[in-house]
């Protein structure tokens, strides 16, 4: 288990202890040092928040650690440990070589099922994932002024084309990167189109 949280590693402790040997790591670096160093894991559990390391500089990415594990010990089975049902978290946490996804959120049944799976070569997605494809998670409006940026238009652009002020298109872009968890315009571009909300 890897998790820079002490109660996140205690309580993923409580969950699995009667099924499986739990060790803990406190950061991505430690844990990929463990499985090369010892190598002998059924399963590991990465947290896929972005955090700091305890030397202030950023610690190596969720799904930079399990692109690395994959290569360390391809057999091993790896949970991706989410912030929140967000596929498109889930989506890339698969890409990078998880077998299971699984949000901070989900119920201790959930975990074990996801742990179960893992170990045994399965694959498993949190229920509380919205379908693929779902498009509750923009407003119409939101897409609409999403679609004219991933067709390289400007603010300026969408707030003449859909009859609103450029304040009102600003505003509508900044809820829609927090609906989908976007960094900036071009990250949340990149999640519509991945995520089928953008055409």
């Amino acid at each position: 288990m890897i998790d820079g949280h002490p109660l996140v590693r205690l309580g993923v402790r409580e969950v699995l202890q009667d099924d499986f040997e739990v060790l803990e790591s406190e950061s991505r670096e430690e844990g990929l040092d463990l499985l090369r160093d010892i190598g002998d894991f059924d399963v590991a559990i990465v947290d896929m928040r972005w955090r700091l390391n305890g030397g202030g500089t950023p610690s190596i990415s969720g799904q930079e650690t399990i692109r690395s594990m994959h290569r360390v010990a391809p057999a091993l089975g790896i949970v991706a440990h989410g912030e929140s049902h967000e596929r498109h978290h889930a989506t890339a946490a698969i890409q990078a070589g998880a077998s299971a996804y699984v949000a901070r959120t989900a119920s201790p049944e959930e975990l074990r099922r996801a742990v179960a799976a893992a170990a045994a070569q399965e694959s498993f997605l949190d229920p509380g994932l919205p379908p693929k494809g779902s498009r509750g998670k923009l407003t119409r409006r939101q897409r609409q002024i999403l679609q004219l940026l991933a067709d390289g238009e400007s603010s300026t652009f969408a707030a003449r084309a859909l009859g609103l002020s450029e304040e009102t298109v600003k505003t509508h872009t900044k809820n829609a990167l927090a609906r989908l968890g976007a960094r900036n315009r071009t990250h949340a571009v990149a999640i519509g189109l991945r995520e089928h909300l953008l055409d």
